[in-house]
C-alpha cells in the first residue's frame, strides 16, 4: 500500500479484534453561516446572481455588507437570507440629528425591508480603532437616533442597531479571565454602549482575528487543530483554541462593566488563502482548517470556557477575494469563493447537490494519492499510534463542541472501553464534520483514511489501520 503526506493513504481493515459498531461512526453537518459581503473589486458578479448562487448553491443563510448598496439589499428580496447593512463611519456625525436619521431610514431601508430580509444596522467599522474623538462623541446618540426612527417605524422588533469592534479595544487580553477595556474608552463610550444595547436587544459586535494574532508556535491553536492548550491561571480553564480565548477576553471585560447578558456577535473573521512568497501559516489547507473548523466550533452549541453551552452567530470574511484591496497580497485573498463562484476550497458550504470541482490552487489543497470524493470514507487511528497520542486526539476532538455522550459511560459506544475504540469515534467525528479533508485526519500522523467500510467486518465494527 502506498501512503502519501498528512497521514492519508490508502488502507485495510485489520484483522485485529474489532472495536465498535459502525454506527458510532457521526456524520455531521453545520447548518448556520454568514459571510461579509465585500465589493472592493472589478470583477464581481452582478448581486442579483450572487444572492441567486448563495440561496440556491450554498447553506450561507446571514449576509452582512459594509455599507449600503441599494441594487444589492434589492438583490436579496425574497431568498430569506437575513441581511445586516452598514453605515461608513465618514456618516455618523450626520447621523447626531434625529431628521437626518429619520431621512436615512426612509431612504435605505423602508423601501425594501418588506421584501429583504434586513436584521441590523451597524454605525461605522471598528470607531474606536480610528482613535477619532469626533466619531466616538457622536457614534452612541447616531445609534439611538437610528433606533427611535425604528421604533416609529414599527421596526424596532425586526431590525438591531450595533456597531462592531476591533480587539483594540482590549487593554489586556491574555488570559481571557483578565480582559479588560481600555480606560479611556470604559466610561465614555463602552458602559453607554452595552447599556443601549442590553436596552434594545441588540448584539455587541466583535471583529476576532486569530490570524492576526497567531506566532509560528501558535499555528495549531489558531487553527483549531490539535494542541497543547493555554491555561488561565485565573479560572484554572484550558483553551484549546484562541478564538475561545479572545471572545473570553472580550466577555470578561463585559462582565467587570456588569452586562455579561448581552448577546456577543461575531462579525468578522477569516483566514487568507494566499499570501506574499515565504509568508508563514497563509495556505489554502490553513485557510481551509480555519473557517472550516470555525464553522463546526461556533455551531456545536459547546460554547467556550467562559460562555459555555452557546453558538455564536459569525460572519466569515469574506465572500470573494477582492482584487482591489490595498496591501499585502493576503487581503486581496480572504475569499471563500473566486469571482466565477468557484471556491477557493471546500469546507463544506455548498448544497450537495450542488457541489462544485475545486480550482487549481497555488497551494496543493489536498496531498497526492487521494481517494476519489465519491467513495465513502472513514478516519481511524493508526494501528501503531501510542495510546497518549490517541488520548490526546480525543480531548481536542470533544473539546471542539463534537457530541462525546456515546463513548462516555453508558453510553451507546462506551464498549469496547479501549482507547483505540474512544479515539477512532472521536477522529472520525471530526473528520465528518470538519470536511472530511485529509489533513483533518492528520492528528499528528496517528490517524489516517480508509475507505473500507468498517460494517463489513465479522462483527460488523472496526479497527485500527495498518500499513504496509
Amino acid at each position: 500500500m502506498t501512503m502519501a503526506r498528512n497521514g492519508f493513504a490508502t488502507a485495510t481493515v485489520s484483522s485485529l479484534l474489532l472495536l465498535f459498531s459502525v454506527n458510532c461512526i457521526m456524520d455531521t453537518e453545520a447548518i448556520n453561516i454568514g459571510v461579509n459581503y465585500g465589493t472592493v473589486a472589478n470583477n464581481l458578479p452582478p448581486p442579483t446572481q450572487v444572492a441567486k448562487f448563495l440561496k440556491e448553491n450554498t447553506l450561507i443563510n446571514h449576509v452582512k455588507l459594509f455599507g449600503i448598496d441599494h441594487a444589492i439589499i434589492q438583490a436579496f428580496a425574497n431568498t430569506g437570507i437575513a441581511l445586516t447593512v452598514a453605515i461608513p463611519n465618514d456618516q455618523i456625525p450626520s447621523l447626531r440629528r434625529l431628521a437626518i436619521a429619520r431621512q436615512w431610514i426612509q431612504i435605505n431601508i423602508l423601501p425594501y425591508v418588506y421584501t429583504t430580509k434586513i436584521i441590523r444596522i451597524l454605525v461605522g467599522n471598528e470607531v474606536l480603532h480610528t482613535n477619532d474623538i469626533l466619531l466616538a462623541a457622536n457614534l452612541i446618540p447616531a445609534m439611538q437616533n437610528l433606533h427611535a426612527v425604528l421604533i416609529g417605524a414599527s421596526l424596532d422588533h425586526q431590525i438591531k442597531v450595533s456597531t462592531p469592534h476591533s480587539l483594540g479595544i482590549l487593554s489586556i487580553s491574555t488570559p481571557p479571565s483578565a480582559g479588560r477595556f481600555r480606560r479611556g474608552y470604559t466610561t465614555l463610550v463602552l458602559k453607554p454602549l452595552l447599556s443601549f444595547l442590553r436596552a434594545t436587544n441588540a448584539p455587541f459586535m466583535i471583529n476576532p482575528y486569530p490570524y492576526f494574532g497567531f506566532t509560528p508556535n501558535t499555528l495549531d491553536f489558531a487553527l483549531f487543530r490539535p494542541n497543547k492548550g493555554v491555561f488561565d491561571v485565573n479560572t484554572h480553564l484550558t483553551y484549546t483554541n484562541m478564538l475561545d480565548a479572545q471572545l473570553d477576553a472580550i466577555y470578561s471585560a463585559m462582565k467587570r462593566l456588569g452586562f455579561t447578558d448581552v448577546e456577543i456577535v461575531i462579525a468578522e473573521t477569516g483566514w487568507p488563502s494566499i499570501g506574499d512568497p515565504g509568508q508563514i501559516g497563509v495556505s489554502v489547507a490553513n485557510a481551509a482548517a480555519y473557517n472550516g473548523n470555525l464553522i463546526r466550533h461556533v455551531n456545536s452549541g459547546i460554547g467556550t470556557p467562559l460562555m459555555p453551552n452557546q453558538t455564536f452567530e459569525t460572519y466569515i470574511f469574506s465572500l470573494f477575494n477582492e482584487n482591489l484591496k490595498l496591501g499585502p497580497t493576503a487581503e486581496r485573498n480572504f475569499g471563500l469563493f473566486r469571482p466565477d463562484f468557484v471556491p477557493a476550497y471546500d469546507i463544506g458550504i455548498l448544497r450537495s447537490e450542488a457541489r462544485m470541482p475545486a480550482p487549481i490552487n497555488p497551494t496543493p489543497l489536498a496531498p497526492i494519492n487521494q481517494v476519489p470524493t465519491n467513495m465513502k470514507q472513514w478516519c481511524l487511528p493508526k494501528a501503531n499510534a501510542d495510546p497518549r497520542a490517541l488520548q490526546e486526539n480525543i480531548d481536542y476532538a470533544c473539546g471542539q463542541g463534537l457530541d462525546c455522550r456515546p463513548i462516555q459511560i453508558g453510553g451507546a459506544c462506551f464498549l469496547p472501553n479501549t482507547i483505540q475504540a474512544h479515539a477512532a469515534y472521536a477522529m472520525n467525528a471530526y473528520y465528518q464534520s470538519a470536511g472530511r479533508h485529509a489533513y483533518d485526519c492528520d492528528f499528528k500522523q496517528t490517524g489516517a483514511i480508509s475507505t473500507v467500510d468498517p460494517s463489513m467486518t465479522e462483527a460488523q465494527s472496526f479497527v485500527s489501520i495498518n500499513f504496509f
